[in-house]
């Protein structure tokens, strides 16, 4: 399917670009060079970002486009060395992240790309459909351990989360665990981190009684995503496209690119194309489109 459609991208892009001419001019200062982009960071991100550099790329073969993961944060300290072009985020970048890269010399500037929805997952055992923010938060807190106490099996509740690094996990703590109020509840010290979205799926369907969360376009089929209900009595909602847009999916955030300072040339270029032509891929991959 990516190829088909990336083909398709390509003829719209040669109707309406021309295929003789390559991509806007230099971009001085990026760390790549005149042709070539260096992207890191968010693990959410990262297999959109991967299939948005790919396309790019046929539509224009003269440009080079790395990109990788490590999460979040470490694309932002990447963006705060100077040593990439595009730093992929899952949460807004910290006050104090942005005052160190002011340190550096580098103003930092914030692109929203995509919406996420984060979904809460299960194995397709067990026999819970929907959890209140309230109760997530106190499973993710320690404060219910057992499967008995939302509607389950006496069974206990084994609790998989992303680690630190992840902006994934720091949204979840913050939105989720902490209900986005200024508190210091922590993660369970019983959570098992896991170094990836992958991680997290593959706990989750070989374990009945493990919970994760991930970001929507991780999901898969082999996997119980529940319904989720900002208060007691409902309504309980499942993520999707729609209800992300309509605001009735309560744990739905926006997805970043950062640059140093405004992008020209090439990163420009870039930028414009994933805002634009580049949205069409947000779908196909399960995130939400700008529009």
């Amino acid at each position: 399917m990516r190829s088909a459609l990336s083909g398709l991208l390509f003829l719209l892009a040669c109707l309406a670009l021309g295929c003789g001419a390559g991509p806007l001019g230099g971009g001085a200062g990026r760390v790549g060079g005149s042709d070539n982009l260096q992207i890191k960071g968010s693990d959410t991100l990262v297999n959109l970002a991967l299939a948005w550099a790919e396309t790019y790329m046929q539509i224009y073969p003269e440009v080079g486009i790395s990109v990788s993961g490590g999460g979040s944060g470490t694309g932002i300290a990447a963006l705060i060395n100077g040593t990439v072009d595009v730093a992929n985020a899952s949460r807004a970048m910290k006050a104090e992240e942005i005052a160190a890269a002011e340190a550096n010399g580098i103003v930092p500037v914030e692109f929203v790309v995509a919406y996420d929805a984060i979904a809460v997952v299960v194995h397709p055992s067990n026999p819970v459909d929907g959890l209140t923010m309230q109760q997530i938060s106190d499973i993710y807190a320690g404060r219910i351990t057992h499967w008995s106490q939302v509607g389950g099996e006496d069974c206990p509740i084994v609790l998989l989360s992303r680690e630190s690094n992840s902006g994934t996990y720091v949204y979840f703590l913050e939105e989720v665990i902490r209900l986005g109020q200024d508190s210091d509840l922590l993660l369970s010290p019983e959570a098992l981190l896991m170094p990836s979205s992958e991680g997290i799926s593959a706990e989750v369907r070989q374990n009945p009684n493990a919970i994760g969360y991930d970001g929507l376009g991780y999901v898969t089929p082999d996997q119980k995503v529940l319904a989720v209900a900002q208060q007691a009595g409902g309504p309980f909602v499942l993520p999707a496209v729609e209800t992300v847009k309509d605001g009735s999916y309560p744990i739905a955030r926006e997805l970043y690119m950062y640059t140093a300072g405004e992008p020209e040339g090439l990163l420009r270029d870039y930028l414009d194309w994933i805002l634009d032509e580049g949205q069409v891929l947000v779908i196909e991959l399960g995130f939400v489109p700008l529009r």
